[in-house]
């Protein structure tokens, strides 16, 4: 590219696809929801030739707001500033609302940008961020509440056995029922392996206390992450306080804006931080909240979208590790070539794939196929 040029952007297309989980009946559940599907927004930039991909998991209305709001907006403007597109984006979302829906909205598009730039250029995306690493730990991640022992054991025994030394499961939706499998699990995986939990906030403040007890001494957890609902401050710090020594409490996933993430920090609520690339605003979004944590001295946490996050996270200064979860992990499986695998617990981007070395496998996908749009110049 000539130094100085601008790139318009040519084309953006937007695809939605919603897969069936593979869980007993259909279905998974946590501790405070059930569900039956999973759906990806993509999102697809074209300029000078060359096409960045970017997607968010999220509601079909999610790719109704990119259609309406935000290509317009990227449509003609200069593929090689994401970061003014995104501040762009977030003020034209101002009525119709940025956290939530809004956020994951500019999300998708704004990995796509970024994605876009990389493969201009000719670098893998890891390589146009600035990055602090070459590679990102994983935890395998799945364990869900309505999975019988034996499917349990397969799931998280399996990660292990790919040299992945960190698993998580979901507990606390039927907590008498956790120390059975809680001691089945570190039975299956023994000692040498992190075990991690996750309540996705169903425990009230003193049940978090009781049971963060019980998770550390009894089964060796080192990770409760949202013993109680992320919304409540109180009860984290509460929690983070009083859990025994080497057991951590965690929380981000649901942060859409930056203030939501400085609160959770300036609350002293969590002993590491979570932050969703799909969700935070995109690369964008998740540099300033990985800043956010650096000034606060605090590690973060990749939530889930390995494909994606596994070139992301490389930029992140306090990098803890990254959450390999079995739904997103089966999704991009289905919808993309090129996703990474772990290799010795991280995942590693390869340096000569331009871009996050992603490419949609529109065939495979059309039978999940719930929503299409594009826009040309």
């Amino acid at each position: 590219m000539t130094p100085g040029a601008v790139v318009p952007i040519e084309a953006i297309e937007i695809l939605a696809y919603t897969v069936p989980t593979d869980g007993p009946d259909g279905k998974e559940a946590d501790g405070t929801l059930e569900w039956e599907s999973t759906t990806c927004v993509v999102v697809l930039v074209s300029a000078d030739g060359h096409t960045g991909l970017g997607y968010t998991y999220g509601e079909t209305a999610t790719a109704a707001l990119i259609d309406g709001k935000l290509a317009p907006i990227v449509l003609g403007a200069d593929a090689l500033t994401p970061p003014a597109l995104w501040r762009t984006m977030s003020e034209q979302l101002r009525n119709a609302g940025r956290p939530g829906i809004g956020m994951m909205a500019i999300s998708a598009v704004d990995v796509a940008l970024w994605d876009l730039r990389a493969r201009l250029s000719g670098r893998a995306l890891c390589r146009e961020l600035p990055s602090f690493h070459d590679a990102v730990p994983v935890y395998g991640s799945g364990g869900f509440c309505n999975y019988p022992i034996p499917r349990l054991l397969e799931q998280l025994e399996g990660w292990v056995a790919q040299g992945i030394p960190r698993v998580k499961l979901k507990t606390s939706r039927h907590p008498a029922q956790d120390p059975d499998r809680l001691a089945a699990v570190r039975g299956a995986i023994g000692d040498g392996p992190q075990l991690f939990a996750d309540a996705n906030g169903a425990l009230s403040r003193k049940e978090a206390l009781y049971w963060s007890a019980a998770f550390r001494e009894e089964y060796g957890v080192s990770w409760f992450e949202e013993p109680v609902s992320s919304d409540d401050l109180t009860g984290l710090a509460m929690v983070r306080a009083a859990a025994p020594p080497g057991l951590e409490v965690a929380a981000g996933e649901y942060g859409y804006v930056l203030t939501d993430f400085a609160r959770w920090l300036g609350a002293d609520a969590v002993d590491c931080l979570q932050a969703d690339v799909t969700r935070c605003g995109g690369i964008t979004g998740l540099l300033q909240v990985a800043g956010l944590a650096a000034a606060h001295q605090i590690d973060l946490s990749a939530h889930c979208a390995p494909a994606l996050s596994g070139h992301v996270f490389c930029a992140v200064e306090r990098l803890r590790h990254l959450e390999y979860f079995h739904d997103h992990n089966r999704v991009e499986h289905l919808l993309f070539d090129g996703v990474l695998v772990p290799k010795d617990g991280a995942l590693r981007p390869r340096p000569d794939d331009p871009g996050l070395g992603l490419e949609l496998r529109r065939s495979d996908g059309e039978k999940y196929q719930v929503y299409g749009a594009e826009h040309h110049r």
